[in-house]
C-alpha cells in the first residue's frame, strides 16, 4: 500500500494563488528597500553550528534545528545547523567580506529561516523573512529610514499598524536602579512575555529568575504603566528620567529615544497626541517601555510592529546591535535592521481581504479552439499578444468547448479568444469577457488595446 503523502508539521505547500500573493508581498517590500538605496544579498540556509549558538539567548539556543547528518558524516554533536535568523548569518558574511564592501553597508535579505518552534496560528517552523539592515555607521538616522520603511510599506500593503520603539539602554538602566545589573537578560527576557502572560505571570517569573521581591516591587511602575491612556512621548521620558537618574547607561538611551523622535518628527511624521489611540491612525508611533525583543544582541533601539487590525502578535520586529560583527573578529562595528515577517504579513492580508483581485489569476486571456486549423492560429496570436507583455495561454487542444470554458473560469482568467471557421476567415476572433458574458468580434490591434486597459 502505497504510503500516505505528508509534510512536516509548521511547513506549508504554497500553490498558484499563495505564491502570486507571497510574490506581491516580496515585491512590494523589495520595492521600498530598493527606493532607500538597500542592495540585495544572500547567505546559505546552513551555518556552521558556532556561528549561530550562543547568539539568540537561551531561548533561541533551544529553537535551533542541528544537522545530524550533513552528508559527510553522522555526528551526535552536530557541526551545522538551519539559520534561525538573517542577521547573524549578515554579520559573519561582513566580516567575511569585509575587504569587498563599503560602508555604511546598505543591504536587504528575502530568505526562509527555520525554528524548532511548536506550530501554532501565526508561527511556522520554516518561514521567510525579509531584512533590510544598515552597519558601520552610528547615526540614527538609520533608525529613522527603518521606520519610514515601515511606514512606506504597510502603506503600500494598506494595513493599519502601530509601531512600538524602546531602547535595550533604557532596560539595562531600569536594571541597574532596581540594583540588578547583572539580571538585564533575565529581565528582558520575562518583560518581553508581557503581551502572552501578563503582569503577575512576568512577576513570577522574575521571582524564579532571583530577583528578589524589592527588586519585582520597583519594576512595578514599568510593567503597570503600559495602560490604554497613551502618554505624550515627552512627558513620559520626562518621567522615565528622573526614575532613571542614577543610571548613565538609562539616561544615555532616554537620549537616543528624544533623538530619534525628533528625527521623526522634523520628517513630518504623524505622532498620536494625548487624546488618539493607537488604533484610530493608519501609522502611528508608541514608546512601549515594556518592549524587550528576546535577542541579546540588541544594544540600542528596538522596534515591534502589530497590525491594528488582527491579533496576530509581531509582524515587524529589530533593533540596534552595536558589536554583532566583534564575535566573528571584527569590533565597534555598529548596525541597525528590521525584519518583516512575510508568512504573518501574509496571514494578515488574508484576514483583512487585502490582497488585489488581480493577483486571482496571471493570465489576461485564454484561447479557445474547435479544430486543428483553429489551434494553429490561435498559437500564432498567442506568440503575437506575448510579444505585446500580455500574459496569454492557448488550450492545448480543440476539445468540448464547455470544458475550455470551465478551465478559464477555474483559474479566473478575466477573457477568452474564441477562434472558429468564421474567425479565421475574417483574421479576428471572438473576444468573451467572462464577468460580464460580453462577446465581441475583434481585430489583433483591438485585442491588444482591450486586454492592456
Amino acid at each position: 500500500m502505497a504510503q500516505k503523502p505528508s509534510i512536516p508539521k509548521g511547513t506549508r505547500d504554497f500553490g498558484q494563488l499563495e505564491m502570486a500573493r507571497r510574490n506581491y508581498i516580496f515585491d512590494t517590500i523589495k520595492g521600498v528597500f530598493s527606493l532607500y538605496g538597500f542592495q540585495q544579498i544572500e547567505t546559505p540556509a546552513m551555518e556552521n553550528i558556532g556561528t549561530l549558538m550562543g547568539k539568540y539567548g537561551e531561548e533561541g539556543d533551544k529553537l535551533l534545528f542541528r544537522i545530524q547528518n550533513s552528508g559527510e558524516k553522522a555526528s551526535l554533536a552536530p557541526e551545522k545547523g538551519l539559520r534561525y535568523d538573517l542577521t547573524v548569518p549578515f554579520a559573519r558574511y561582513v566580516v567575511q567580506h569585509r575587504e569587498e564592501i563599503s560602508f555604511p553597508f546598505k543591504r536587504f535579505q528575502i530568505q526562509p529561516v527555520w525554528r524548532a518552534d511548536r506550530p501554532q496560528k501565526g508561527r511556522y517552523r520554516e518561514f521567510y523573512q525579509c531584512d533590510v539592515d544598515v552597519i558601520g555607521s552610528d547615526s540614527l538616522i538609520g533608525e529613522l529610514e527603518l521606520i519610514q520603511i515601515v511606514e512606506e510599506v504597510y502603506r503600500r500593503l494598506g494595513i493599519n499598524v502601530c509601531l512600538h520603539i524602546n531602547n535595550r539602554k533604557i532596560l539595562a538602566g531600569i536594571a541597574e536602579v532596581i540594583g540588578a545589573p547583572d539580571k538585564m537578560i533575565d529581565i528582558t527576557v520575562a518583560i518581553d512575555k508581557l503581551d502572552k502572560i501578563g503582569v503577575d505571570a512576568v512577576n513570577d517569573e522574575l521571582r524564579e529568575r532571583g530577583l528578589s521581591e524589592e527588586q519585582v516591587a520597583k519594576l512595578q511602575p514599568i510593567l503597570k504603566g503600559q495602560g490604554d491612556k497613551v502618554q505624550r512621548t515627552k512627558e513620559q521620558l520626562a518621567e522615565l528620567r528622573t526614575y532613571l537618574a542614577g543610571s548613565e547607561i538609562g539616561l544615555k538611551g532616554i537620549a537616543e529615544m528624544e533623538e530619534v523622535f525628533e528625527l521623526i518628527h522634523n520628517s513630518q511624521f504623524t505622532i498620536y497626541n494625548e487624546e488618539e489611540r493607537c488604533g484610530q491612525s493608519q501609522f502611528s508611533i508608541e514608546l512601549d517601555l515594556c518592549l524587550a525583543r528576546g535577542l541579546n544582541y540588541y544594544t540600542g533601539a528596538i522596534f515591534e510592529v502589530k497590525a491594528l487590525d488582527a491579533q496576530i502578535g509581531s509582524i515587524t520586529g529589530g533593533g540596534r546591535y552595536d558589536n554583532l560583527t566583534g564575535i566573528f573578529g571584527l569590533p565597534g562595528v555598529s548596525g541597525v535592521g528590521i525584519s518583516f515577517g512575510a508568512d504573518r504579513i501574509y496571514d494578515v492580508l488574508t484576514e483583512l481581504d487585502l490582497f488585489p483581485k488581480e493577483l486571482q489569476s496571471a493570465t489576461q486571456v485564454l484561447f479557445a479552439t474547435f479544430g486543428a486549423d483553429e489551434l494553429r492560429y490561435a498559437l500564432r496570436w498567442a506568440k503575437a499578444l506575448r510579444e505585446a507583455g500580455i500574459t496569454t495561454e492557448v488550450y492545448p487542444e480543440p476539445t468540448k468547448m464547455k470544458k475550455q470554458m470551465g478551465y478559464a473560469d477555474a483559474k479566473q482568467i478575466p477573457f477568452v479568444a474564441i477562434v472558429g471557421g468564421d474567425e479565421m476567415a475574417q483574421n479576428k476572433v471572438m473576444l468573451k469577457n467572462m464577468s460580464s458574458g460580453e462577446q465581441k468580434l475583434v481585430e489583433f490591434d483591438e485585442l491588444v488595446n482591450l486586454l492592456k486597459r
